[in-house]
């Protein structure tokens, strides 16, 4: 059977049919392949594993709700781990990473009992050749990404996200500035989604690389 024909018929759909193996709100669902294999030749349809195991593959949304952070965060720390990018196994075109993999990085993620209040003296958990790389992700993914959930997510202080941030968010206001001359950088923030309460230290710092003020 082709699959445009199994989609168009709804095989899935029959009373009966095991249920999709994918978590609830999954982009694509997949079905397990031995209880389908069953259920279709007549048999009785075994049972899934017990869910637990460290080699258990989580998609985007079980690896963020095993995090405690939105399915939208875990894509912006995923992509900026060099450790979870070499675990992700794809399955059936749909990324997913082994339960291992998660937990390791949740466990070296500091508690938000760290991210509100570092200890005097105390090193930030990124290093910083990594840092702007890993902030610029996040703030990719969420234009108004805030300096609270840089701390919680990379395990710096409140100073070196709010810091990093400015820069970061100058930058591409210069950058849009520059490929739009007659763009202000007000405007360039507005285009760039930035939340207002952020706009003003954004243009201020993107007048500082600048060296002089920006229009605007």
């Amino acid at each position: 059977m082709s699959f445009g024909t199994f989609r168009n018929r709804k095989l899935y759909a029959i009373p009966g049919h095991p249920a999709p193996i994918s978590s609830p709100g999954a982009r694509v669902l997949l079905w397990d392949a031995e209880q389908t294999e069953a259920f279709q030749a007549g048999r009785p349809v075994p049972g899934l594993p017990v869910a637990g195991d460290d080699e258990d593959l989580l998609d985007r949304n079980e690896a963020a709700a095993e995090l405690g952070v939105t399915p939208r965060s875990w894509d912006s720390y995923q992509r900026a781990t060099p450790e979870l990018v070499a675990q992700s196994v794809v399955v059936a075109g749909v990324e997913h990473w082994p339960r291992r993999a998660v937990v390791a990085f949740r466990q070296g993620r500091p508690g938000k009992q760290a991210a509100t209040g570092r200890p005097a003296g105390s090193g930030d958990a990124v290093p910083r050749a990594e840092l702007s790389a890993r902030v610029d992700a996040l703030l990719q993914d969420d234009p108004a990404v805030t300096t609270t959930q840089v701390m919680d997510g990379l395990g710096v202080s409140y100073s070196t996200a709010q810091k990093v941030l400015a820069r970061l968010r100058g930058a591409r206001i210069a950058d849009a500035m520059k490929g739009d001359p007659g763009l202000r950088a007000d405007e360039a923030a507005e285009r760039l989604a930035y939340p207002p309460a952020v706009r003003r230290a954004a243009v201020a710092e993107a007048e500082r690389q600048a060296g002089g003020p920006a229009a605007g």
